[in-house]
C-alpha cells in the first residue's frame, strides 16, 4: 500500500520537500534519522516543520510495512528526540532569557513580560506544556517561554515528559492504528487539520475561562467600590451645631 498521491504538507503551506512521503522514504535508518532529527529541531529551535504529521505518517508506514521497524522502538526514538529538544529549549530560554530582558525598559524586552510569563506558567504551567505539544508553532516556542519564565524545572520535565509521550509515541502509534484504513489513507490532510483543531480546543476553552474570569473579577472591584464609598461616608462623624 502506498500513501496516496494527494498527500501533501498541511495543505500545501510548506515545500513540497516537506512532504512527509518524501521525507520518510528511503532505508529504514535513515528514514528514521530524519524523523527523530525534525522531531527534535521542532520541539528546541524551529517551528516550521510537520512534525505532526510526519509521525503519523510514520506510523502509517510502519503498519504497512514501508518502515521496517518495530513500532515501540519508533515509538521510543521519536518520543526521546523530542525530550531532548524541549530540555534544549528549556536551557536556551533560561540561559538567553536574561540576556534578552537585561534593559528593564526595553519595549519589547521588558521584564515584566517575564514576570507576567512566570505568574501563567505558575497557575496554568502543567496543562500548558502537556497541551502545547499537539498545536504547531506552540510546541516549540512553549520550551523558551518555560525557560525564561523560571518555570520550576521538576514540574517542567515531569509535564514535558507527559506531553511528549501523549504527542510524539502517541501519534505515530494513531497513525499506526489506523494505516489500514483506506479512508484515512486518502484524506490525510484533513486528519491532520482535525488533530490540531481538536488540540487547539482546550486551549480556547482556558482562554475563553479566563476572560470570563477576569470580567467577572471587574464587576466585582465595580460593584464594591460604590459600598466602599457609604462605608467612609458613614464613618465620618456628624457634626454638631
Amino acid at each position: 500500500m502506498i500513501l496516496a498521491q494527494s498527500t501533501v504538507t498541511t495543505m500545501g503551506l510548506l515545500p513540497e520537500w516537506l512532504d512527509p512521503k518524501i521525507l520518510l522514504s528511503g532505508l529504514t535508518v535513515p528514514v528514521i534519522s530524519v524523523l527523530c532529527l525534525i522531531i527534535f529541531i521542532e520541539s528546541s529551535v524551529f517551528p516550521v516543520l510537520p512534525g505532526d504529521s510526519l509521525l503519523f505518517t510514520a506510523g502509517l508506514l510502519i503498519a504497512n510495512g514501508s518502515i521496517q521497524a518495530p513500532l515501540w522502538l519508533v515509538c521510543v526514538l521519536v518520543t526521546l528526540a523530542a525530550l531532548i529538544g524541549n530540555m534544549l529549549g528549556y536551557g536556551l530560554g533560561w540561559k538567553i532569557g536574561p540576556w534578552l530582558f537585561r534593559k528593564p525598559d526595553s519595549k519589547f524586552f521588558n521584564k515584566k513580560y517575564v514576570d507576567q510569563t512566570h505568574a501563567f506558567l505558575e497557575k496554568h504551567g502543567p496543562k500548558a506544556v502537556v497541551l502545547a505539544r499537539f498545536v504547531p508553532f506552540v510546541r516549540t516556542f512553549i520550551t523558551w517561554i518555560a525557560g525564561i519564565g523560571k518555570m520550576d524545572p521538576k514540574k517542567y520535565f515531569t509535564y514535558t515528559v507527559i506531553g511528549g509521550i501523549l504527542w510524539a509515541a502517541g501519534i505515530t502509534a494513531l497513525g499506526h492504528l489506523l494505516g489500514g484504513v483506506t479512508f484515512i489513507e486518502k484524506n490525510i490532510d484533513a486528519i491532520f487539520i482535525l488533530i490540531v483543531l481538536v488540540s487547539v480546543v482546550p486551549i480556547v476553552i482556558e482562554y475563553l475561562k479566563a476572560r470570563r474570569e477576569k470580567k467577572h473579577a471587574g464587576k466585582g472591584t465595580d460593584a464594591a467600590a460604590p459600598a466602599a464609598d457609604m462605608d467612609a461616608t458613614q464613618q465620618i462623624p456628624r457634626v454638631r451645631d
